[in-house]
């Protein structure tokens, strides 16, 4: 566990997280717990993998294979009990790259595509960039948990949605679907011929007694119309290596989506990011075994800090490193809250309300980290709690 209680230095490496601060936050002393990567090393097998494919010195154009293929089979069967045939994958530099991709090939400027707000923020922007239109189904929120408004769900899908772009696990909700729900979705996909495009990064990353089901893995009548979209990028902090991969079973479909990639020129992966995830799912359980033992000790510290303040609620989390914070009792505008973590607290979160407008008074922290910095940051949250309610 020793690797998950040093924090890398990453400062100066072009990280996103850690050096673009000032930029977002307004200072260079807030402390980053925003973007979706860890501050943790990779799994010591993932490195001595890269070491010694860079020791080999020659990075041409690379290829999948065979090999690479039944590594994703075995690694989908082990995890999540879905026996996939390997033909049914495509691989690509990321996941959002691929929903580009087969939003761009199966729908048409105009066309109605459906997200679940609140909702990580690129669903919204891929749609509005392609010309779309964004159709939202918000989750209902009620005694602190999510549930999906099948109500309004069909009600939307009967106007004429093309496609549903699925978070499951949801960021930044936590929620891990249950079948019936996924059934559900599917049932009412069915009926009125929706594409489903599900966007399972953090299918690995779920707290116990709960356990993700794909929904392509399901026993489908519209098995042709699902894309499934994964990559062990969350899993194993290799954002930057850019690698992912879809379970596609219809062929059509498949071959529809991989002529966009090739139309744009993104049919070449990333040497290094192949390496790594053929290491990652042939050996790097006993890294994610600890990682997850990590996060479930982060995430009750959390809750244990704010169960002190009635000012801040922590939405329960079944999955995803990413814990939702319900601030609305502050009665602070999105500004007002945006600052106060940044300028008064001294931490930088992501805002709720860029997830959509159902964010609002919500902010998102990320707890991928080792427990003493997770501490620190809380510690600095709680502080400028205690000096906001005795100046209010």
């Amino acid at each position: 566990m020793t690797r998950f209680e040093s924090l890398p230095n990453r400062k100066g490496t072009r990280s996103v997280k850690w050096d673009r601060v000032k930029e977002m936050f307004g200072s260079d002393d807030v402390q980053p717990m925003w973007v979706a990567d860890m501050d943790l090393e990779i799994a010591e097998p993932i490195k001595n993998a890269l070491i010694e494919r860079v020791n080999h010195g020659v990075f041409g154009y690379t290829l999948t294979d065979d090999a690479l293929n039944r590594t994703v089979q075995k690694w989908l069967v082990e995890q999540h009990d879905w026996t996939i045939d390997p033909d049914w994958l495509i691989y690509s530099p990321g996941v959002i790259p691929t929903i580009h991709m087969t939003i761009l090939s199966q729908t048409n400027p105009g066309d109605q595509i459906l997200i679940q707000t609140p909702v990580y923020p690129p669903f919204h922007s891929i749609i509005k960039s392609h010309e779309r239109e964004l159709v939202t189904n918000p989750l209902n929120f009620v005694n602190g948990r999510y549930t999906i408004d099948f109500n309004d769900l069909e009600q939307k899908f009967a106007t004429g949605v093309k496609a549903m772009l699925f978070c499951s696990p949801h960021n930044p909700v936590g929620r891990v679907w249950t079948e019936d729900e996924l059934k559900r979705i599917i049932q009412l996909a069915e009926k009125y011929n929706v594409l489903l495009i599900s966007d399972d990064i953090h299918a690995d990353l779920v707290y116990e007694p709960y356990e993700h089901t794909p929904i392509g893995a399901l026993d489908s009548p519209i098995s042709h119309k699902i894309v499934s979209c994964f990559s062990p990028t969350k899993t194993f902090n290799l954002a930057g290596l850019q690698i992912s991969y879809a379970v596609i079973p219809d062929q059509n479909l498949r071959n529809e989506i991989l002529a966009s990639f090739a139309k744009y020129g993104l049919n070449s992966l990333n040497t290094l990011g192949i390496t790594a995830l053929e290491a990652a799912y042939q050996h790097g359980g006993n890294w994610l075994s600890n990682f997850k033992q990590l996060l479930k000790k982060n995430y009750l510290l959390v809750r244990e800090k704010f169960s002190h303040y009635e000012e801040i609620d922590v939405i329960e989390s079944e999955g995803t490193y990413l814990v939702w914070l319900d601030c609305r009792k502050m009665k602070l505008t999105h500004k007002e809250l945006t600052e106060f973590f940044a300028k008064e607290a001294k931490v930088g979160l992501n805002s709720g309300i860029t997830f959509g407008k159902e964010g609002h008074g919500f902010m998102r922290l990320n707890i991928a980290s080792p427990t003493t910095y997770i501490e620190e940051g809380l510690t600095k949250i709680t502080t400028a709690l205690d000096h906001w309610k005795e100046t209010k």
